[in-house]
């Protein structure tokens, strides 16, 4: 019998893997992550250009959705992480991708939302466009019964701050666009990044976002790890690792009670070096997330 949250749903139902960026979803793939005991795949679209160019987009999305018809996996989209709204060209881009999700029978689009330095002359201005081009674009979403999850990012190596590092943040650009079709993709590794640098505890920094998340992120690594070098096995410098969970020193054990008392999915998101087969990704994510007793993959 599989752990259940407060609102008595099975938590096994809520998660997900993703398809690496790059590699197309093949059915037998599919399949492997269908078998596993995944409910949901999050698949990169194609690049900005693509998305402009309608009949181009139709045909991949047309395709993706084909695939995923031959199974029983829940599609998750991520936007391409180059598209910013605020401008012509990316609000034309950005409303192709929800034209491409509709097509594709996708649930929800992850987006990289503020990615702008925090110094940016300007900053304030161009973060107040975005807002404008997003609230014009929310009735594409809702019309086609999409959600948006603007993604809390982190420092890929060590760098300046972001608006989009901070969840708080993100939560409230989710929050002023006033939709339910728009929430927060609440990445707890990003997360834990962030707060490992400002030497802040995790759940305080995650704290504003929670009633806001549609959905989680889950990777591992080692914080700001300035002097870890983990004996060789990841590379120097690099802080977001996409690491199994467990892999690095994210405590799950103090986050696994907020997942399990929510209702978002948990997508995995982890990199292609690090991971092992989806079987067995799937019972060390059970085992170390409290979402299933004795790793036991659930049947259908």
């Amino acid at each position: 019998m599989s752990r259940k949250g407060a609102n008595g749903s099975a938590l096994w139902t809520r998660l997900g893997i993703d398809q690496p960026a790059g590699w197309w979803p093949a059915i037998a793939r599919l399949k492997s992550y269908e078998a596993a005991g995944f409910r949901y795949t999050q698949v990169r679209m194609p690049p900005r250009g693509v998305l402009s160019e309608p009949a181009l987009a139709v045909r991949h999305a047309c395709t993706l959705r084909e695939r995923f018809e031959l199974t029983g996996l829940r599609l998750i989209l991520h936007a391409p992480d180059d598209l910013l709204a605020g401008s012509t060209e990316h609000d034309q881009q950005f409303r192709g991708a929800l034209r491409y999700a509709r097509l594709a029978g996708a649930e929800i689009v992850v987006y990289h939302g503020a990615r702008l330095p925090v110094a940016m002359r300007g900053v304030r201005t161009r973060l107040e466009a975005e807002a404008r081009s997003l609230r014009r674009l929310v009735p594409a979403a809702e019309d086609g019964g999409i959600r948006i999850a603007i993604e809390n990012l982190a420092p890929v190596y060590p760098g300046p701050p972001h608006v989009c590092h901070d969840p708080a943040a993100v939560a409230e650009l989710a929050h002023s666009l006033d939709s339910d079709h728009v929430g927060v993709c609440l990445d707890l590794g990003h997360a834990h990044i962030v707060a490992s640098i400002a030497r802040r505890p995790l759940l305080e920094l995650i704290e504003p976002a929670l009633p806001h998340a549609i959905l989680f992120h889950v990777h591992d690594n080692f914080g700001a790890r300035v002097k870890a070098e983990c004996a060789g096995q990841v590379e120097p410098l690099r802080l977001d690792l996409h690491l199994p969970p467990g892999a690095g020193c994210v405590p799950w054990e103090t986050l696994a009670p907020r997942l399990a008392r929510h209702r978002a999915p948990v997508q995995l998101e982890i990199h292609p070096a690090g991971r092992p087969e989806p079987g067995t990704l799937a019972v060390l994510a059970r085992e170390v997330l409290g979402l299933g007793e004795g790793g036991v993959v659930a049947a259908r």
